[in-house]
């Protein structure tokens, strides 16, 4: 194994990954207001009403659809009777339109930020490289779907049993580097260009993927109550003076 294979299939995806999780934890410590999506609704929702759901689910199933292809071994969609041909028609079918609806997505936000003034004006050098970034990954991606699977470029690769397992072994913490070097140049650059997303990431506006307020689908009520009587307050207006519920009516 070469130096620059052991670098950029063990070395380089370690950094990436110290560098997400202690920004993360630096960004959270030291810039908690800063923790922020830096909503721009209030500049533009015509837009913003289709691109962002176009957006977010489809990123979403792209995300799922990673995790079952690199962190599901192969032999284990076997056990459960899903053979080999079911699974890549389903990666494709499905991956397919979640990758068109990302790109629209992100085609209509990036639109929209560059043409509407006051968002463009609220756009950060770091909201540039973090789209630039997201662009690259996604687009590869896209392109190893269409020309591994569709057209067929290169011979046949099966990911599962190289990138995939690559993947797991550097969380094994015991990485295979020479399953990466032997994979196709466009998951190489695929593969280099998402650690590097990892490690921009806790410095960008991608924080708030974790404080996506889940907890709101359980909080309760809010609880309106009335003014009280108190020193100060201000007097109540003829014809609405207050009713005591507390009495019986025997006692009125």
């Amino acid at each position: 194994m070469s130096p620059v294979d052991t670098f950029l299939w063990v070395v380089y995806p370690y950094v990436c990954l110290v560098i997400f999780v202690a920004g993360h934890v630096w960004r959270y410590r030291y810039d908690k207001f800063g923790w922020t999506t830096r909503s721009s609704q209030l500049y533009e929702s015509r837009l913003l009403r289709w691109a962002s759901p176009l957006f977010h689910f489809g990123i979403l199933a792209v995300f799922l659809g990673h995790v079952m292809g690199l962190g599901i071994p192969k032999s284990w969609t076997e056990a459960v009777g899903m053979s080999e041909e079911v699974y890549h028609f389903l990666a494709i079918s499905i991956g397919a339109v979640a990758g068109v609806c990302t790109v629209v997505g992100m085609a209509l936000l990036i639109y929209r930020r560059r043409t509407t003034g006051p968002v463009f004006s609220a756009t950060t050098r770091m909201d540039k490289a973090m789209y630039l970034a997201l662009a690259v990954v996604i687009v590869l991606g896209m392109w190893n779907t269409v020309a591994g699977s569709v057209l067929n470029l290169g011979g046949e690769y099966d990911y599962r049993d190289g990138v995939s397992v690559w993947f797991r072994s550097i969380f094994y913490l015991s990485p295979e580097p020479g399953l990466m070097a032997a994979a196709p140049l466009g998951f190489q650059l695929h593969a280099l260009a998402a650690f590097f997303l990892f490690a921009l990431w806790p410095f960008t506006r991608l924080v708030h993927v974790f404080s996506v307020p889940v907890w709101y689908l359980g909080r309760p009520y809010v609880v309106y109550r009335s003014r009280s009587d108190r020193l100060g307050a201000r007097g109540v207006r003829p014809g609405w003076e207050g009713v005591d519920t507390r009495r019986s009516p025997a006692r009125r």
